[in-house]
């Protein structure tokens, strides 16, 4: 009986000897599954300033990394800048009023005012500039909108980005905190942006492209007569001013109705057609110029700084906190905190198994 006992013992050591191996690859893989869940849960945070601090920024890398990809193209989102200038932008330019503005009845009214008591009898000047400075102001809508555009696409990556970056997702704190930062620093470039683009504006305004009206009286003569040219320089216009032509000498004799009127071309509709046709066509080019200019800057303004230095000021204000207040950041969401420190008891039962099994399978 005892023979038979001592041999059922061998087999069955034998056995358990042969489900060894397998009993261990099955504990060290649960291992390695607990292992890399608490790597992507995160580890304890130290309790050491610096190693908070080191801790804040490696985080704070890991959202601007993918912001970058986001902005760069190595996720979606970015390339709806690019809508904003291919589409948003020309459609709001081709719906600007200009007809209205340059309608017969506005450029009567505008060039009549800006004449005053004694008009130009070649070119109206100070009409063409007033027409002209009315339509300019109508790129100001335009140019904010595209700011204002981009400024959202910039707003939905950063809270996009930093859904994404996985290790922030355990420090909500943190995650307010940068959200609100990177919301400060996107305020300040959209502010500097319309800055620019309204100096763009302003600038096409205050100074007048002369050379593109000396050209028209060339067209004017091939389409044949229309109305007297537009002005070449302001000098020109001013020596007008002050020395305006006699008017021809009329038949004394013979009835006034009969005169000739200098004058009476000078305020025909196909006078004020003319100008308005040439005023059309200089805002024309101006807008074709705005539709380059105001995504350059926008991009320099806006997106170029937000790539390189979306964080900075945050980095400074970090880089003053108290160890106290960098804990206060790094304060973990409880249910994350919880869960891992069941896969931490967990992972030690498995490990402290795998050691007693190796313990017993190396005694003879």
């Amino acid at each position: 009986m005892k023979k038979d006992g001592f041999v059922y013992m061998q087999h069955l050591e034998t056995v358990i000897r042969q489900k060894i191996p397998g009993i261990t690859s099955l504990i060290n893989k649960g291992i390695d599954e607990m292992e890399a869940e608490l790597d992507r849960l995160g580890r304890p945070i130290a309790v050491d300033a610096g190693a908070q601090l080191y801790t804040i920024l490696e985080l704070c890398r890991a959202f601007d990394k993918i912001f970058k990809e986001h902005l760069d193209g190595g996720r979606p989102g970015g390339d709806r800048i690019y809508g904003v200038f291919d589409n948003q932008l020309p459609a709001a330019l081709r719906k600007l009023p200009f007809d209205r503005h340059l309608s017969l009845q506005n450029v009567r009214k505008i060039v009549s005012e800006a004449d005053g008591y004694q008009p130009h009898l070649i070119a109206p000047e100070q009409g063409y500039r007033r027409l002209i400075e009315g339509s300019l102001n109508y790129f100001r809508g335009p140019a904010e909108a595209s700011v204002d555009a981009v400024h959202f696409v910039l707003k939905e990556l950063v809270r996009k980005s930093i859904g994404e970056t996985e290790e922030l997702r355990r420090f909500p704190t943190l995650q307010s905190t940068l959200a609100a930062a990177a919301g400060e620093a996107l305020e300040k470039f959209r502010d500097e942006s319309k800055k620019t683009v309204i100096r763009l504006v302003d600038m096409e305004s205050s100074y007048l492209t002369v050379d593109f009206f000396r050209k028209l009286p060339q067209e004017v003569e091939k389409l044949g007569p229309g109305g007297p040219p537009p002005p070449s320089d302001r000098r020109a216009s001013s020596a007008d001013r002050k020395n305006p032509p006699p008017p021809p000498p009329s038949d004394r004799g013979g009835d006034r109705g009969n005169a000739v009127d200098p004058l009476g071309d000078r305020y025909a509709d196909a006078h004020f057609r003319r100008i308005g046709s040439n005023v059309s066509s200089y805002i024309g080019m101006v807008s074709d110029t705005i539709k380059s200019t105001i995504p350059k800057a926008v991009v320099y303004c806006q997106v170029k700084e937000a790539k390189q230095n979306l964080l900075n000021y945050f980095y400074t204000q970090i880089g003053k906190k108290e160890g106290k207040q960098l804990a206060e950041l790094l304060d973990e969401d409880p249910s994350l905190m919880s869960k891992r420190q069941d896969i931490a008891k967990q992972l030690q039962l498995y490990k402290s198994a795998r050691d007693e099994i190796d313990s017993v399978s190396w005694v003879r």
